[in-house]
């Protein structure tokens, strides 16, 4: 790990503003994924800007049927809030099965959709419930926000403060746990709003995705059995040691019958 500046703003515009002002920084929220990457110098930021001490990037609100959560909000009180629990369930299921207790009580929503892992968990759920992802700039809807394999449409300087969910009639989280990491092999959100079904797929691609086929025929017929016959192209899959593009594109239809099972 080589030399770097340390800073530790008290708010989210601060932040910005150190960002903006440096060579090559990088911002901390849990560190879950910054810091053993520094160890292995795959990167080798000039400043680190931690976020650690601003508190208005903290909390969870729920307002009717909106769910919003601050960016350094750790999964573990994404999972244990009773709010969440009641308005959006399958969130908060979510949250409690990232990575072991140790990720789940240093890792942020903020920090895991900001790095953009193709693996993560919480890019389903933005996508999937039709969130906004609320930055110091500006509101970037979930569709636009995940680009490719770690990569956003945030800007230099740009701070995530939070993301506003869209709490669906119903929805569920299904994955398939990779055993050693606890990323997702496959993980599939699957989010009903009245006629209205979206269905997002991490672990599988490059960088969350949706699935028009799956969403088109569960709007017409909410039911597991409506997705027989749907496969999907495996050409542009993640392949490694452990599972080809093919065992993926199947799964994805897999956990996609099991969550509609789930909740039909």
């Amino acid at each position: 790990m080589k030399n770097f500046n340390y800073h530790r703003p008290s708010d989210a515009g601060a932040a910005s503003s150190l960002v903006a002002k440096s060579e090559e920084p990088r911002l901390l929220a849990g560190g879950m994924s910054l810091l053993p990457s520094m160890k292995l110098r795959l990167v080798a930021p000039t400043d680190i800007v931690d976020l650690g001490d601003i508190a208005a990037l903290k909390g969870i609100k729920v307002e009717g049927k909106e769910v919003f959560i601050g960016a350094m909000t750790c999964h573990a009180d994404v999972a244990a809030n009773a709010d969440v629990k009641r308005v959006l369930p399958a969130l908060a299921e979510l949250a409690d099965g990232i990575g072991d207790p140790a990720v789940r009580y240093r890792g942020t929503i903020g920090g895991s959709i900001a790095n953009a892992d193709p693996a993560a968990c919480y890019p389903s759920a933005v996508v999937a419930l039709d969130a906004t992802v609320e930055t110091t700039k500006r509101k970037i809807p979930a569709d636009q926000f995940f680009v490719g394999l770690f990569t956003t449409a945030l800007e230099p300087g740009e701070v995530v403060t939070g993301v506003r969910f869209k709490a669906p009639d119903k929805a569920k989280y299904m994955k398939l746990r990779h055993p050693a990491s606890g990323f997702a092999v496959v993980g599939v959100m699957i989010a009903k709003y009245g006629s209205t079904v979206r269905v997002a797929v991490t672990g599988a691609g490059p960088s969350v995705f949706r699935v028009p086929a799956m969403e088109k025929a569960l709007s017409a017929n909410f039911s597991a059995k409506a997705l027989d016959g749907i496969t999907l192209p495996h050409a542009d899959l993640m392949t490694d040691i452990h599972f080809s593009a093919e065992y993926r594109a199947n799964a994805v239809v897999v956990m996609a019958k099991r969550g509609v099972a789930a909740i039909a």
